[in-house]
Parts: structure tokens; sequence; C-alpha cells
């Protein structure tokens, strides 16, 4: 018999019932952050200004500087261009009267970035929630969307405590799967109106949206309903239990508001199949088999530019759907040891994190128990098409935002998100409209439901003073953003350098060190280095 260690991770994924759901996330709870300390972020301040930057701001725009950026408390004030390069500033142009200043000569500012798919872990051993904050923000992440990012209670929880700045952390969208909840663990989704009450609960708990996973056609068209007349968000891992019934345009009709990964989307193109042909041996429940196989599905859809292709895509413009496709959370599979002995590993991943990567028949994602040849160029291929038709989507107008999933699958917090960045690069985007995906676009992922314009997401006046500052220009070298920087050979010293890394992240107008939180991640990771000697 499987182990329930292991068979609990995959029921969650599933979204088969909530009580294994409550069961898994009590086994592995993260205890909630410390309240913030007196040393943790300065402000916010009655009157900041960043002074001298050149300014990247989110809506596709080309960069644009010097500017100076004035933040009253949490809202952006002012954006006031005060010159032009290689001319000199005129002083009597700038705004004054600052309480704080930063000055940003040289350097680049951008929106905090929005990562759409959160989770503060899953692995035995949970880290602190601090560790997994700090490392989201010391990447310039200031919104967050979990999916969820723990239980329940726990979760809508530390979303208040960071709404309020009580503690260390990006802003919390919280999303949750049906039927989680205390008030929920004795009770189960059987029709269309538990679902209906189910989300009404969810509500009035201060849920935001719904994460969706493999459900009867009418419970999912009773959840999405009732959660639009709500105005709440929804997005589903329209994993493969439930994928022959649901793919994302069938999701996508009854109005859901954007999918995550790709589930659905192949599916939803098959040429001369309606179920993927599985291996006869086949069985979920094998790791290597669910991850390794959904990649053989590269050359069983329609060809790029065809009529099924782009009728697709006409139907998901039509219907106002955002793709979400975390497309750094599979990585691994296509070069697993490049991921396995990435830079920040040996200073940022706590021990205990790093055991959950490898290979394993318990541990939900690892799932490398002889990882071929074979697997990783499926898995090239399958980049390939799934590159191409968020290149056409994009094209065409389509609204493809930023996740990352980390925690799994060797991705660490933070510097997974970044990845996602660079891959989208990959895929065809140009760096202003990769940008644009995990800021704009993803701010109006999470409004849209809503019915409401952004509240940030875009350096403008009016809006939340959520931004980043690094010292390199990030739309030339995505890497300057990893809290590992870039490496670059200087030439007048004959050495090898790191450069870039976010300097500072503000979040509401609240100015965090990047460096001082990356610090605190790497004391944590080495602490427990120093625990494990011991014992």
């Amino acid at each position: 018999m499987m182990k329930r260690k292991f068979l609990i991770p995959l029921l969650v994924f599933l979204g088969i019932t909530a009580c294994y759901c409550h069961t898994f996330a009590q086994d592995n709870q993260v205890r909630p952050a410390p309240d913030r300390g007196e040393n943790e972020g300065e402000g916010p301040f009655e009157r900041l200004i960043i002074r001298g930057a050149t300014l990247i701001d989110g809506t596709g725009a080309p960069p644009i500087g010097p500017v100076d950026i004035v933040v009253e408390d949490d809202r952006i004030a002012d954006v006031k261009v005060v010159g032009a390069p290689y001319l000199e500033i005129k002083e009597d142009k700038r705004p004054k009267d600052a309480t704080k200043e930063i000055d940003a000569s040289g350097k680049y500012v951008m929106p905090g970035i929005v990562d759409l798919h959160a989770h503060t872990g899953g692995f035995p051993k949970t880290p602190e929630a601090e560790y997994v904050y700090k490392l989201w923000l010391a990447h310039g992440i200031t919104t967050v969307r979990g999916v969820p990012t723990g239980p329940f209670e726990w979760s809508l929880s530390e979303k208040d405590r960071s709404a309020k700045n009580e503690i260390v952390a990006p802003r919390i969208v919280s999303f949750h799967r049906p039927g989680s909840g205390k008030d929920w663990e004795d009770r189960k989704i059987m029709t269309p109106e538990d679902a209906r009450a189910w989300v009404r609960y969810a509500k009035s708990k201060g849920a935001d949206g719904l994460k969706l996973g493999s459900y009867r056609p009418e419970i999912m068209a009773a959840l999405i309903d009732e959660a639009n007349k709500l105005g709440m968000g929804s997005t589903a891992h329209l994993g493969q239990m439930g994928v022959a019934q649901m793919n994302a345009i069938d999701a996508a009709r009854l109005g859901m508001t954007g999918m995550t990964h790709y589930y659905g989307l192949f599916e939803a193109l098959y040429k001369d199949y309606d179920v993927q042909p599985w291996p006869v041996d086949m069985n979920y429940m094998d790791e290597q088999h669910r991850f390794g196989q959904v990649a053989r599905q590269w050359n069983l859809i329609h060809k790029r530019g065809s009529d099924e292709w782009n009728a697709l895509i006409d139907e998901f413009l039509e219907l106002d759907f955002f793709i979400n496709p975390t497309m750094t959370i599979y990585s691994a599979g296509r070069d697993v040891m490049r991921a396995r002995n990435a830079d920040w590993h040996e200073k940022y991943t706590l021990p205990s994190l790093m055991d959950f990567y490898q290979p394993s028949r318990e541990s939900h994602g690892a799932y490398w128990f002889y990882w071929t040849t074979h697997d990783e160029v499926a898995w090239k291929k399958f980049y390939q098409k799934w590159m191409e038709f968020l290149k056409d989507y994009k094209n065409r107008g389509g609204k493809v935002t930023v996740g990352s999933d980390s925690g799994f699958i060797y991705q660490l917090f933070g510097f997974g998100t970044i990845l996602e960045l660079e891959m989208l690069q990959e895929a065809g985007f140009h760096p202003l409209e990769v940008v644009r995906a995990a800021t704009m676009h993803g701010a109006e992922e999470i409004f849209y439901p809503q019915k409401k314009p952004i509240e940030y997401g875009v350096i403008r006046a009016g809006l939340k003073a959520d931004m980043l500052i690094v010292g390199e220009n990030p739309l030339e070298n995505f890497k300057v953003l990893y809290g590992t920087g870039a490496v670059k050979l200087n030439d007048e010293t004959k050495e090898v350098e790191r450069v870039g890394g976010v300097e500072y992240t503000i979040r509401d107008g609240i100015v965090y060190d990047a460096r001082q939180l990356l610090a605190d991640v790497a004391a944590m990771v080495e602490k427990q280095k120093l625990e494990r000697a011991e014992n």
C-alpha cells in the first residue's frame, strides 16, 4: 500500500476532498511570521523622494529619466522628469521638502512584481513564514496571490496582518480550494448548491478568490458562477484527473478568470485525440509517470497558425481570459542538473528544503526516480510549443501574467519568480512586455473580477507606492534581479564580479533593504546547517 505521507500531498493537488486538504495543511503547518521589528523597514514617510532614477513604469512604455518620484504615506504623489541624459539636472525643477530621500542616480526603478502563484511551503519541517516572505520581498515581489499560501484560517490571518504592515511580507491576495476552512472540515461539496454555499462562506471569511482543480462540470459551473456574482477571482490547475471532462476553454466559457500552469491548454488543441493517449501502465500516483508523460503532448496538437490554433486564441480573447503559465516550476524537467545546482542553493536554500527536492517516492514534485535524456528532450519540445502559444496570445492582445509556484521541484522562493521573467523573454516577449506581465497585467488579473481599476502594478500618481530599486538595467539582463546578481567580468580589475541584486523594495511606502532581507535568510540557512552538524 502506498504510504499516506505521499498520498496526501497528491490529493491536495488533485483537489479531491476538503478533509485531505485540511489534514495535509495541519501536518505541515507553517508558523506565522513574527511581528515586524523596529529595524525592519522604514516608513511610510510623510514625504519620501526617490531622486534621479531611470523609470520603467510597467505599462510597456520605454524607460525615462532621470525622474524624481514623490511618495506621501503609502501612495505615489508625483512622478516628475527632472532632466535628460548627459544634461545637468536643474535643481529648481526638483520636488522639495522631503522627510526622507533615496539617491537613485544611475539606478532603475520599476513597479513591485506581482506573483500570482504562491505558496509558503508544503514540505516536511516547513520553514518559518518569515523565510519565505523575506525571499519574496528581497526580489522586489510586493504582491503575491496565494493559491493558497497555507491553511484557510492561517492564510487569512497572515493576509490581514500583512495588510496592516504588521509583518515583513508582500501584500497577500488569498485564493482557496473549495471545501477548505474549519467550518467545512466535516462537510463535502456534493452538489452545485453545496458549491455555492462554500463560495459564500469563503467570501464572508475574507477570501479573495478560488483555486480550482478537478471538479465535475456542474460543480465547476456553480463555483465559478457564484464567485463571479460576488466579485471573486478564479484560477485553475486543470489536472490530469479532471481535464478529460473540462479543459481550459471549457472552464473559460463558464466565466473563469484565468488559468495557471499549462493543464487544459494542450488538451484544448488536440488534433486526433480527445484524451491524452497514456501508456497502458500509466498510474497518476507515480509522479514520474504524471510529470514525465504530460510532456509527451507536444506533438498531439494542431499546428501553430492553424485555424484551430487561431480559433482558440480568438475565443480566449473574447472571454478576456488571463493565462498565468508558471513555466518556472517545471523548468527542471528540461535540465534537472542545472536546477539542482543553481547558484543560490548553497547560501539561501534551507537544508530541509533541499532534502525535500531530492528524488523521493514520498515528497511531492521529487519525481526524479530515473530522469532520462528522453524525458528532458520531451520537456524541451513541450516548452517550445507552450511558448509559441503564449507569444501568439500576447501578440494578439491576450494577458499573460507571472507566477512561480516555488517551494517544489528545485525552485526557491523569489529566485523562481525572476526565472519566470527570463522564461517569458525566452518565449519571445520583449523585456518591456515581460515587465508589464509581471506588474500591470498581474494587477489587472487581481482587480478584473472586482470590476475596479488597479491600485498598484504601475508607477504613477495616485497608485500604491509599490516598487523596487536596482542598480543595473533589468531590461538589459533580468539576472540582475536575482538575489545572487549576475556574473560579470570587470575589465579594469580583470576580476569576476557579481552585479545587481535588488537594493530596495518599497511596499505601501515602507522601504525595505533587500540585501538585509537576504542576509536574514542566509542566517536562517546557516542556523539550520549548524543545528544539523551538532546532531
